[in-house]
């Protein structure tokens, strides 16, 4: 019944259920707690706003993200199936909803993060030990004047090798993702509480600079409520990657009790580590002191060096080394299985529905991330693509709050949603305020993301014709 077991009878293969409730909330918290946990600081203290308002942006961030991962629980239960996001719009609101997500997913949000991430791997080591640019004679040859493929060769090409090498690790099995994303989080975990408690039990504390949640007194009103809603976009980026788990719910034990459990489990410890970090990060040094890091440094990595001298510094860096390849590993996992369910149901190109005869993996799906994300990377314009559709992503969200009030209205969705309709409700009129503001303040960077995501139109026509004529010839009873 239905297109995944037509594939599954043609194959003869599945994908297996190797995640219990431990490795899914680990997952969570691993793509979330990434790079901006250790670099975030330092924008944040350059908005002007009081230490207390700071933390208080962390704090309505994760709220906000915790509702969200409390309506996408209760969207779960829709189906046990891959695809998450993909998967629960095309129940709500049929095929073309759930094609523009995945299509916005493939071409921008996960592979552009796959590259980005890839990046700044290879720009940490770079840190410690610079690369050689065997490209370097050719770095000013560009594409259409923006694109510079050569440029920082060496960067990229070690980029292009970690992506590779993790693509690899995925492609022999979900199990053994899982287990090096569980040892990847959980030092992840320990080396940021080290930092913590360094901030809190080693460091003279640093002098306040504005007194706790009061607006700073050399701004008005209006200029204070924009600095807030800019710290507060830039913190959403450090809570970004929530969702992934939903993607892999077909590898995810009994994932009706589970992902919802891992859902909020996970995206909580982000909440605590997010709150502890930056605490300890304003304890050490004062707001002056941290809106002076240089662009090219990391908070994290100078607030450790101002207690533990070039030894702090040199451990942050690896910190962060160990927490993006990480991440890294858990992206690459989780987005490839929207692809595979696309695939599934004819709206994707059909060899990425292919499971491995052995490793029981979609490895079709990861070699197409794995192309396309190091055509970005050589790109050098993952981070402006990734901007451009973080106003997107809202919309989804906003969708996906839309389609938990339409299912359980319709009674397709009957297990207790909490909060409901209020967090629903609340997602949605957040959602909108964000769109609305993102065009009014960047209009035509907000038009250029609207047209990306609308550069799926003549695929999805393209695949439902394609499905068409599949569904026509296929034999009686398929």
């Amino acid at each position: 019944m239905g297109v995944p077991q037509r594939i599954g009878a043609t194959t003869g293969v599945t994908l297996v259920r190797a995640f219990g409730v431990t490795t899914a909330t680990l997952l969570v918290a691993g793509i979330v707690i990434g790079s901006g946990v250790f670099k975030k600081i330092v924008p944040l203290a350059q908005t002007g706003l009081s230490e207390g308002w700071i933390l208080a942006a962390w704090l309505l961030a994760g709220f906000i993200t915790l509702c969200g991962a409390f309506n996408l629980a209760g969207l779960s239960s829709l189906t046990e199936e891959s695809g998450g996001i993909y998967e629960y719009l095309r129940l709500s609101f049929g095929n073309f909803a759930s094609f523009l997500f995945g299509w916005t997913d493939f071409t921008i949000i996960g592979t552009a993060s796959v590259a980005a991430l890839g990046f700044i791997f290879s720009q940490t080591i770079n840190t410690l030990i610079p690369l050689p640019n065997p490209l370097q004679p050719w770095a000013q040859v560009s594409i259409g004047g923006f694109i510079y493929p050569f440029a920082d060769s060496g960067i990229k090409i070690l980029a292009i090798g970690i992506i590779c090498a993790l693509t690899w690790v995925n492609y022999r099995g979900a199990a053994v993702s899982g287990t090096l994303s569980n040892v990847f989080t959980g030092a992840k975990l320990l080396g940021i509480l080290l930092l913590i408690m360094v901030g809190l039990f080693l460091a003279a504390p640093a002098p306040e600079t504005a007194p706790v949640l009061n607006a700073p007194a050399t701004t008005s009103s209006t200029s204070f409520i924009s600095a807030f809603l800019t710290a507060l976009l830039s913190v959403f980026w450090a809570y970004d990657g929530w969702v992934d788990l939903s993607f892999v719910t077909g590898e995810v034990k009994n994932p009706t009790r589970n992902v919802p459990r891992a859902l909020v489990a996970g995206v909580s410890i982000a909440i605590g580590v997010y709150l502890l970090v930056n605490y300890a990060y304003l304890r050490v040094l004062s707001l002056p002191e941290l809106a002076a890091i240089s662009p090219n440094e990391i908070g994290a990595a100078v607030v450790a060096e101002s207690v533990l001298g070039k030894a702090g510094k040199t451990g942050v860096t690896l910190l962060i080394m160990v927490s993006v390849f990480g991440t890294l590993n858990a992206v690459l996992l989780s987005h490839t299985r929207i692809y595979f369910r696309m695939a599934q149901e004819r709206f994707f190109f059909p060899k990425a529905a292919t499971v491995h005869p052995r490793y029981r993996t979609p490895h079709v799906a990861l070699g197409y991330t794995l192309v396309w994300s190091c055509l970005l990377v050589l790109s050098g314009t993952f981070e402006m693509l990734t901007d451009l559709v973080i106003f997107a992503t809202f919309l989804f969200y906003g969708l996906l709050a839309l389609a938990v009030l339409k299912m359980k209205r319709q009674g397709r969705i009957t297990a207790k949603v909490i909060g409901y309709p209020f967090v629903q409700l609340f997602i949605l009129l957040f959602a909108m305020s964000l769109t609305v503001n993102t065009l009014v303040t960047q209009p035509k960077q907000s038009l250029i993301g609207i047209g990306l995501v609308l550069s799926g139109l003549p695929f999805y026509y393209y695949f439902k014709k394609q499905s068409a004529v599949q569904l026509s010839s296929a034999p009686a009873g398929d």
